[in-house]
């Protein structure tokens, strides 16, 4: 598990605009027991509101809690299958939700800070997939 401060994250600076994708995240496993509260713990420090709730696909993911504990709260997690499998959003109250690209664990680090910075300027109209495959070509997203 790590820290917030060292959670791999990028989000896009308008988030009032609304579209597939509003930054990334760069998980170190797909553990999302280990990985998920330190996502939650960013959120909330960056965006200074409290995430409420979390969707994940849940082919995608291993260990995956009903709730994850967050400082004075319990944070709900579901799981679908028809969300994108590269996509986990987060509700949060006056954002409505926010759609992260989930950039695998094992994406070389030149291709993951391509898709980190890619996840920012796609303003919200490009697909989780495509996001990744331009990220890094030789290795398609399925």
């Amino acid at each position: 598990m790590t820290g917030p401060e060292s959670v791999r994250l990028s989000l896009d600076p308008d988030l009032a605009r609304r579209g597939a994708v509003d930054g990334a995240w760069w998980p170190a496993g797909y553990d999302a027991g280990a990985e998920l509260p330190a996502l939650i713990a960013a959120i909330d420090r960056r965006l200074e509101r409290r995430v409420l709730r979390v969707g994940l696909h849940i082919d995608t993911w291993d260990n995956i809690p009903r709730r994850i504990a967050a400082p004075g709260r319990h944070v709900k997690v579901a799981w679908f299958r028809t969300i994108d499998p590269h996509l986990v959003t987060l509700i949060i109250p006056g954002i409505e939700h926010l759609n992260l690209l989930v950039i695998p664990p094992d994406t070389t680090p030149a291709a993951a800070d391509k898709a980190l910075d890619l996840a920012t300027q796609c303003r919200g109209r490009t697909r989780p997939g495509d996001i990744l495959t331009a990220a890094d070509p030789g290795h398609p997203a399925t």
